[in-house]
């Protein structure tokens, strides 16, 4: 599959969780995909439970892409995924095979305030 046809899969992806599509969001996995969470040690096998995990999610949230990286089977997306009004920065690491995700990774990280010390060499990400 041509890296236009995954980040072209990869958009329609956010763009379905997003919108709480958990049929359109689900399409990009293979049927034996598995998903982690490394901070919290879970481990979710096959794509229908991988979707029934998120729709069981009872929390409103918003996904803001930031940005999409890769290129053949590693692709990288930054993006806030907020729940309930409040954001995670989280980062999504998708291992491809024959054109679906094989294998993906998620990391999350609360906010902070920015470190006093560094103020001045710093501006402030939008």
């Amino acid at each position: 599959m041509a890296d236009a046809d995954i980040r072209a899969a990869l958009d329609r992806h956010w763009a379905a969780s997003d919108a709480n599509d958990f049929e359109a969001e689900h399409h990009i996995y293979r049927e034996d995909a598995t998903l982690d969470y490394p901070q919290s040690g879970e481990r979710i096998r096959g794509r229908r439970n991988i979707q029934s995990s998120r729709a069981a999610q009872p929390n409103q949230k918003h996904f803001t892409v930031r940005r999409i990286t890769g290129s053949g089977e590693l692709w990288i997306t930054e993006y806030v995924l907020t729940y309930d009004g409040i954001p995670s920065y989280t980062v999504s690491i998708m291992e491809f095979l024959d054109g679906k995700v094989a294998r993906e990774t998620q990391y999350f990280g609360d906010p902070f305030e920015p470190g006093p010390s560094r103020g001045q060499w710093v501006e402030r990400i939008p």
